[in-house]
Protein backbone atom coordinates (compact mmCIF):
# COMPACT_ATOMS: atom_id res chain seq x y z
CA UNK A 1 0.00 0.00 0.00
CA UNK A 2 1.67 3.37 -0.62
CA UNK A 3 1.08 6.49 0.98
CA UNK A 4 -1.10 8.63 -1.73
CA UNK A 5 -2.82 4.76 -2.57
CA UNK A 6 -6.36 6.87 -1.94
CA UNK A 7 -5.48 9.38 -4.46
CA UNK A 8 -6.83 9.64 -7.85
CA UNK A 9 -3.23 10.32 -9.59
CA UNK A 10 -0.09 11.92 -8.51
CA UNK A 11 1.05 15.53 -9.77
CA UNK A 12 3.11 15.30 -12.47
CA UNK A 13 6.53 17.41 -11.93
CA UNK A 14 6.39 20.38 -14.42
CA UNK A 15 8.78 20.55 -17.00
CA UNK A 16 9.01 24.56 -16.36
CA UNK A 17 9.76 26.11 -12.99
CA UNK A 18 7.15 28.27 -12.10
CA UNK A 19 8.07 31.33 -10.21
CA UNK A 20 7.35 31.59 -6.29
CA UNK A 21 5.43 34.65 -6.73
CA UNK A 22 2.49 34.84 -5.07
CA UNK A 23 -0.90 35.95 -6.77
CA UNK A 24 -4.20 37.71 -5.48
CA UNK A 25 -6.11 35.25 -3.87
CA UNK A 26 -9.40 33.60 -4.33
CA UNK A 27 -11.99 34.77 -1.92
CA UNK A 28 -15.00 33.02 -3.27
CA UNK A 29 -15.43 29.48 -4.80
CA UNK A 30 -17.86 30.13 -7.49
CA UNK A 31 -21.04 32.45 -6.77
CA UNK A 32 -20.58 31.23 -2.74
CA UNK A 33 -19.04 32.38 0.47
CA UNK A 34 -16.06 33.69 0.95
CA UNK A 35 -13.33 31.20 1.27
CA UNK A 36 -9.90 32.01 2.97
CA UNK A 37 -7.34 29.95 0.50
CA UNK A 38 -3.66 30.01 0.65
CA UNK A 39 -2.86 27.14 -2.03
CA UNK A 40 -5.00 26.66 -4.71
CA UNK A 41 -6.01 22.71 -5.86
CA UNK A 42 -3.03 22.76 -8.70
CA UNK A 43 -0.26 23.83 -5.68
CA UNK A 44 -0.05 27.66 -6.85
CA UNK A 45 0.55 29.63 -3.51
CA UNK A 46 -1.74 33.06 -3.40
CA UNK A 47 -2.25 35.95 -1.26
CA UNK A 48 -5.07 37.16 1.17
CA UNK A 49 -5.50 40.16 2.88
CA UNK A 50 -6.52 39.26 5.91
CA UNK A 51 -4.45 35.81 6.40
CA UNK A 52 -0.34 34.81 5.74
CA UNK A 53 2.31 32.58 6.48
CA UNK A 54 5.50 32.03 5.23
CA UNK A 55 7.22 28.70 6.47
CA UNK A 56 10.19 27.82 5.80
CA UNK A 57 10.99 24.39 3.43
CA UNK A 58 11.10 21.93 6.65
CA UNK A 59 8.22 22.96 7.88
CA UNK A 60 6.29 22.38 4.70
CA UNK A 61 7.86 18.82 4.40
CA UNK A 62 6.93 18.52 8.21
CA UNK A 63 3.59 19.47 7.01
CA UNK A 64 3.53 17.03 4.24
CA UNK A 65 4.71 14.09 6.28
CA UNK A 66 1.86 15.20 8.77
CA UNK A 67 -0.70 14.69 6.36
CA UNK A 68 1.08 11.71 4.73
CA UNK A 69 1.46 9.29 7.75
CA UNK A 70 -1.79 10.59 9.24
CA UNK A 71 -3.31 9.00 5.77
CA UNK A 72 -1.46 6.12 5.90
CA UNK A 73 -2.83 5.26 9.65
CA UNK A 74 -6.10 5.79 8.95
CA UNK A 75 -6.14 3.14 5.95
CA UNK A 76 -4.23 1.04 7.98
CA UNK A 77 -6.60 0.81 10.50
CA UNK A 78 -10.02 1.08 7.97
CA UNK A 79 -8.02 -1.96 6.73
CA UNK A 80 -7.80 -3.68 10.04
CA UNK A 81 -11.69 -2.96 10.90
CA UNK A 82 -12.40 -4.85 7.57
CA UNK A 83 -9.98 -8.05 8.58
CA UNK A 84 -12.44 -8.29 11.82
CA UNK A 85 -9.56 -6.98 14.23
CA UNK A 86 -10.89 -3.60 14.88
CA UNK A 87 -15.08 -3.30 15.46
CA UNK A 88 -15.77 0.03 13.75
CA UNK A 89 -13.38 2.94 12.42
CA UNK A 90 -14.40 6.45 11.74
CA UNK A 91 -12.05 7.48 8.45
CA UNK A 92 -10.78 11.06 7.94
CA UNK A 93 -9.50 10.59 4.62
CA UNK A 94 -9.42 13.55 2.24
CA UNK A 95 -9.52 15.97 5.53
CA UNK A 96 -5.93 15.84 6.36
CA UNK A 97 -5.16 19.89 6.09
CA UNK A 98 -7.78 20.61 8.02
CA UNK A 99 -6.39 18.48 11.24
CA UNK A 100 -2.92 18.56 10.27
CA UNK A 101 -3.57 22.64 9.74
CA UNK A 102 -4.78 23.01 12.58
CA UNK A 103 -3.44 21.25 15.05
CA UNK A 104 0.14 22.54 14.03
CA UNK A 105 -1.01 25.88 15.24
CA UNK A 106 -1.73 25.21 18.55
CA UNK A 107 0.53 25.42 21.60
CA UNK A 108 1.69 22.86 23.84
CA UNK A 109 -0.25 24.59 26.74
CA UNK A 110 -3.74 24.62 24.25
CA UNK A 111 -6.13 22.04 25.41
CA UNK A 112 -7.94 19.68 22.47
CA UNK A 113 -11.84 18.26 22.45
CA UNK A 114 -11.80 16.21 19.85
CA UNK A 115 -14.98 14.01 18.46
CA UNK A 116 -13.85 10.55 17.66
CA UNK A 117 -12.57 10.96 14.16
CA UNK A 118 -9.39 13.67 15.03
CA UNK A 119 -6.51 11.55 14.18
CA UNK A 120 -4.64 13.69 12.13
CA UNK A 121 -5.05 15.94 15.74
CA UNK A 122 -3.87 13.38 17.72
CA UNK A 123 -0.64 13.37 15.86
CA UNK A 124 -0.12 16.41 15.98
CA UNK A 125 -0.42 16.23 19.51
CA UNK A 126 1.96 13.31 20.07
CA UNK A 127 -0.67 10.60 20.69
CA UNK A 128 0.76 7.37 19.88
CA UNK A 129 -1.59 6.20 17.07
CA UNK A 130 -1.64 2.88 18.29
CA UNK A 131 -3.62 4.33 21.81
CA UNK A 132 -5.93 5.47 19.03
CA UNK A 133 -7.60 2.07 18.60
CA UNK A 134 -8.05 0.64 21.74
CA UNK A 135 -11.42 1.64 22.07
CA UNK A 136 -12.20 0.48 18.70
CA UNK A 137 -11.05 -2.90 19.16
CA UNK A 138 -12.89 -3.08 22.53
CA UNK A 139 -10.01 -3.38 25.22
CA UNK A 140 -10.09 0.07 27.09
CA UNK A 141 -12.22 3.05 27.52
CA UNK A 142 -9.68 5.64 25.82
CA UNK A 143 -6.27 4.66 25.70
CA UNK A 144 -4.27 7.83 26.88
CA UNK A 145 -4.11 9.81 29.65
CA UNK A 146 -5.82 13.72 28.62
CA UNK A 147 -3.69 15.27 30.68
CA UNK A 148 -0.12 13.87 29.22
CA UNK A 149 -0.69 15.62 25.36
CA UNK A 150 -3.53 18.07 26.72
CA UNK A 151 -6.00 16.10 23.80
CA UNK A 152 -9.02 14.94 25.89
CA UNK A 153 -10.42 11.43 25.45
CA UNK A 154 -12.53 10.56 21.67
CA UNK A 155 -15.97 12.16 22.31
CA UNK A 156 -18.51 9.54 20.90
CA UNK A 157 -21.70 11.59 21.51
CA UNK A 158 -22.38 13.90 18.85
CA UNK A 159 -21.48 17.85 20.08
CA UNK A 160 -20.93 17.30 23.42
CA UNK A 161 -17.47 18.11 23.45
CA UNK A 162 -18.37 21.80 22.67
CA UNK A 163 -19.92 22.53 26.12
CA UNK A 164 -16.58 20.46 27.76
CA UNK A 165 -14.51 23.31 25.97
CA UNK A 166 -16.39 25.86 26.86
CA UNK A 167 -16.39 24.93 30.05
CA UNK A 168 -12.74 24.27 30.65
CA UNK A 169 -12.12 27.86 28.42
CA UNK A 170 -14.11 29.43 30.93
CA UNK A 171 -11.85 27.55 33.68
CA UNK A 172 -8.84 28.80 31.89
CA UNK A 173 -10.25 32.79 31.65
CA UNK A 174 -10.96 32.55 35.60
CA UNK A 175 -7.21 31.30 36.39
CA UNK A 176 -5.87 33.95 34.12
CA UNK A 177 -3.95 31.15 31.83
CA UNK A 178 -2.87 32.76 28.16
CA UNK A 179 -3.60 29.59 26.56
CA UNK A 180 -6.45 28.35 24.34
CA UNK A 181 -9.07 25.76 23.89
CA UNK A 182 -10.22 24.27 20.55
CA UNK A 183 -13.20 21.93 20.19
CA UNK A 184 -13.67 20.05 17.25
CA UNK A 185 -17.16 18.90 15.76
CA UNK A 186 -18.78 18.02 12.15
CA UNK A 187 -21.37 19.83 9.88
CA UNK A 188 -24.07 17.21 11.66
CA UNK A 189 -23.08 18.13 15.11
CA UNK A 190 -23.65 21.43 14.47
CA UNK A 191 -27.34 20.54 14.62
CA UNK A 192 -27.43 19.87 17.98
CA UNK A 193 -28.61 22.28 20.79
CA UNK A 194 -25.26 21.09 22.99
CA UNK A 195 -23.51 23.32 20.13
CA UNK A 196 -25.70 26.14 20.26
CA UNK A 197 -25.68 26.17 24.11
CA UNK A 198 -21.78 26.47 24.00
CA UNK A 199 -22.03 29.16 21.39
CA UNK A 200 -24.20 31.26 24.34
CA UNK A 201 -21.98 30.52 27.30
CA UNK A 202 -18.69 31.13 25.00
CA UNK A 203 -19.94 34.38 23.62
CA UNK A 204 -21.26 35.82 27.12
CA UNK A 205 -18.01 34.91 28.96
CA UNK A 206 -16.10 35.67 26.58
CA UNK A 207 -14.23 32.07 26.85
CA UNK A 208 -11.24 32.14 25.14
CA UNK A 209 -11.91 28.96 22.90
CA UNK A 210 -12.06 28.21 19.19
CA UNK A 211 -14.85 25.78 18.04
CA UNK A 212 -13.42 24.46 14.63
CA UNK A 213 -15.88 22.50 12.53
CA UNK A 214 -15.10 20.52 9.75
CA UNK A 215 -18.06 20.98 7.12
CA UNK A 216 -17.49 17.48 5.44
CA UNK A 217 -20.83 18.02 3.43
CA UNK A 218 -22.03 15.26 4.78
CA UNK A 219 -23.89 14.11 8.79
CA UNK A 220 -23.82 10.36 7.99
CA UNK A 221 -26.36 10.61 4.56
CA UNK A 222 -27.54 14.04 5.28
CA UNK A 223 -26.27 16.62 3.13
CA UNK A 224 -25.49 20.36 4.44
CA UNK A 225 -28.53 22.16 3.01
CA UNK A 226 -30.46 19.77 4.88
CA UNK A 227 -28.95 21.15 7.83
CA UNK A 228 -28.96 24.64 7.47
CA UNK A 229 -29.84 27.46 5.14
CA UNK A 230 -26.52 29.73 5.65
CA UNK A 231 -23.13 28.72 5.44
CA UNK A 232 -22.01 27.47 8.86
CA UNK A 233 -19.58 29.96 9.68
CA UNK A 234 -22.00 32.60 9.45
CA UNK A 235 -24.16 31.32 12.57
CA UNK A 236 -21.78 32.69 15.10
CA UNK A 237 -22.54 36.26 14.00
CA UNK A 238 -26.00 35.90 15.76
CA UNK A 239 -24.38 34.83 18.52
CA UNK A 240 -21.92 37.97 18.71
CA UNK A 241 -18.47 36.35 17.65
CA UNK A 242 -17.03 36.46 14.49
CA UNK A 243 -16.98 33.20 11.84
CA UNK A 244 -14.43 32.21 8.75
CA UNK A 245 -14.76 30.04 6.18
CA UNK A 246 -11.07 28.30 5.10
CA UNK A 247 -10.36 26.03 2.40
CA UNK A 248 -10.38 22.92 4.40
CA UNK A 249 -8.20 20.65 2.01
CA UNK A 250 -5.74 23.72 2.03
CA UNK A 251 -3.02 22.85 4.72
CA UNK A 252 -1.68 26.41 4.95
CA UNK A 253 -5.00 28.24 5.26
CA UNK A 254 -5.92 26.18 7.79
CA UNK A 255 -2.91 26.92 9.74
CA UNK A 256 -3.14 30.57 9.16
CA UNK A 257 -6.83 30.56 10.27
CA UNK A 258 -6.59 28.63 13.09
CA UNK A 259 -3.10 30.31 14.52
CA UNK A 260 -5.09 33.70 14.42
CA UNK A 261 -8.16 32.34 15.76
CA UNK A 262 -6.38 31.35 18.84
CA UNK A 263 -4.40 34.29 19.20
CA UNK A 264 -7.68 35.99 19.35
CA UNK A 265 -9.06 33.97 21.97
CA UNK A 266 -5.36 34.11 23.83
CA UNK A 267 -5.30 38.02 23.95
CA UNK A 268 -8.84 37.55 25.55
CA UNK A 269 -10.95 38.74 22.52
CA UNK A 270 -13.62 35.64 22.99
CA UNK A 271 -14.34 32.77 20.99
CA UNK A 272 -14.15 32.30 16.85
CA UNK A 273 -16.07 29.61 14.66
CA UNK A 274 -14.03 28.30 11.77
CA UNK A 275 -15.46 26.33 8.87
CA UNK A 276 -13.04 23.95 7.64
CA UNK A 277 -14.74 23.70 4.08
CA UNK A 278 -13.71 19.70 3.36
CA UNK A 279 -14.92 16.59 2.30
CA UNK A 280 -15.00 13.28 3.49
CA UNK A 281 -13.95 10.99 0.92
CA UNK A 282 -14.68 8.05 2.31
CA UNK A 283 -17.63 6.22 4.33
CA UNK A 284 -18.70 8.19 7.29
CA UNK A 285 -17.74 5.08 9.25
CA UNK A 286 -16.92 1.31 8.03
CA UNK A 287 -19.99 0.28 9.32
CA UNK A 288 -21.27 2.91 5.84
CA UNK A 289 -22.36 2.59 2.67
CA UNK A 290 -21.61 5.99 0.63
CA UNK A 291 -22.49 4.86 -2.87
CA UNK A 292 -26.40 4.30 -1.51
CA UNK A 293 -26.48 8.43 -0.91
CA UNK A 294 -24.21 10.01 -3.12
CA UNK A 295 -23.01 10.31 -6.20
CA UNK A 296 -19.71 9.31 -7.67
CA UNK A 297 -18.87 12.83 -9.25
CA UNK A 298 -19.73 14.46 -6.30
CA UNK A 299 -16.55 12.03 -5.25
CA UNK A 300 -13.91 12.57 -8.40
CA UNK A 301 -14.96 16.37 -8.14
CA UNK A 302 -13.43 16.57 -4.36
CA UNK A 303 -10.45 13.95 -5.56
CA UNK A 304 -9.20 16.89 -7.64
CA UNK A 305 -8.52 19.01 -5.08
CA UNK A 306 -6.77 16.52 -2.80
CA UNK A 307 -4.83 18.13 -0.23
CA UNK A 308 -2.09 15.96 -0.31
CA UNK A 309 -1.53 15.93 -3.86
CA UNK A 310 -1.98 20.14 -3.42
CA UNK A 311 1.06 20.63 -1.19
CA UNK A 312 3.24 17.91 -3.23
CA UNK A 313 2.82 19.50 -6.43
CA UNK A 314 3.54 23.02 -4.64
CA UNK A 315 6.58 21.76 -2.80
CA UNK A 316 7.43 19.76 -6.49
CA UNK A 317 6.87 23.38 -8.28
CA UNK A 318 9.20 25.15 -5.88
CA UNK A 319 11.87 22.26 -5.88
CA UNK A 320 11.09 21.84 -2.06
CA UNK A 321 11.43 18.23 -2.03
CA UNK A 322 13.67 15.75 -3.86
CA UNK A 323 12.67 11.93 -5.04
CA UNK A 324 15.14 11.01 -2.20
CA UNK A 325 12.39 12.56 0.29
CA UNK A 326 9.31 11.59 -0.46
CA UNK A 327 11.07 8.06 -1.30
CA UNK A 328 12.33 7.89 2.46
CA UNK A 329 8.56 9.34 3.37
CA UNK A 330 7.21 5.94 1.61
CA UNK A 331 9.31 3.96 3.82
CA UNK A 332 8.34 5.50 6.49
CA UNK A 333 4.92 5.15 6.22
CA UNK A 334 5.03 1.50 5.35
CA UNK A 335 6.80 0.96 8.60
CA UNK A 336 4.05 3.02 10.65
CA UNK A 337 1.71 0.89 8.92
CA UNK A 338 3.54 -2.47 9.80
CA UNK A 339 4.34 -0.95 13.52
CA UNK A 340 0.39 -0.42 13.92
CA UNK A 341 -1.35 -3.65 12.44
CA UNK A 342 1.12 -5.59 14.79
CA UNK A 343 0.44 -3.47 17.74
CA UNK A 344 -3.27 -4.02 17.20
CA UNK A 345 -3.00 -7.86 17.00
CA UNK A 346 -1.02 -7.83 20.24
CA UNK A 347 -3.34 -5.81 22.74
CA UNK A 348 -4.16 -8.13 25.37
CA UNK A 349 -7.92 -8.47 26.35
CA UNK A 350 -9.45 -6.16 29.04
CA UNK A 351 -9.74 -6.73 33.14
CA UNK A 352 -13.44 -7.86 32.66
CA UNK A 353 -13.72 -5.61 35.99
CA UNK A 354 -11.98 -2.96 35.18
CA UNK A 355 -14.70 -0.49 34.44
CA UNK A 356 -15.87 -0.45 38.21
CA UNK A 357 -13.29 1.07 38.96
CA UNK A 358 -13.43 4.27 37.30
CA UNK A 359 -17.17 4.70 38.44
CA UNK A 360 -16.31 6.49 40.91
CA UNK A 361 -12.91 8.61 42.45
CA UNK A 362 -13.36 6.76 45.77
CA UNK A 363 -15.66 3.51 45.53
CA UNK A 364 -18.97 3.38 46.23
CA UNK A 365 -21.04 0.60 47.76
CA UNK A 366 -23.43 -0.53 45.09
CA UNK A 367 -20.89 -0.55 42.62
CA UNK A 368 -18.81 -2.94 45.05
CA UNK A 369 -21.96 -5.20 45.03
CA UNK A 370 -22.32 -4.96 41.00
CA UNK A 371 -18.74 -5.89 40.69
CA UNK A 372 -18.87 -9.13 42.83
CA UNK A 373 -21.82 -9.88 41.39
CA UNK A 374 -20.49 -9.35 37.78
CA UNK A 375 -17.37 -11.27 39.02
CA UNK A 376 -19.40 -14.01 40.09
CA UNK A 377 -21.41 -14.27 37.34
CA UNK A 378 -18.11 -14.48 35.09
CA UNK A 379 -16.95 -17.08 37.23
CA UNK A 380 -20.06 -19.31 36.76
CA UNK A 381 -18.46 -20.04 32.78
CA UNK A 382 -15.34 -21.08 33.86
CA UNK A 383 -17.19 -23.56 36.54
CA UNK A 384 -19.50 -24.72 33.81
CA UNK A 385 -16.39 -25.66 31.41
CA UNK A 386 -15.07 -28.07 34.39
Amino acid sequence: MTVESTAARKPRRSSKRTSAAKTPAKTTEGAGPQLVQLLTPEGDRVEHPDYEIDLSADELRGLYRDMVLTRRFDAEATALQRQGELGLWASLLGQEAAQIGSGRALRDDDYVFPTYREHGVAWCRGVDPTNLLGMFRGVNHGGWDPNTNNFHLYTIVIGSQTLHATGYAMGVAKDGADSAVIAYFGDGASSQGDVAESFTFAAVYNAPVVFFCQNNQWAISEPTEKQTRVPLYQRAQGFGFPGVRVDGNDVLACLAVTRSALERARRGEGPTLVEAFTYRMGAHTTSDDPTKYRADEERVAWEAKDPILRLRAYMEKQDLADAAYFTALEEESEALGKRVREAVRAMPDPDRLAIFDHAYADGNPLVDEERAQFAAYQASFAEEGN
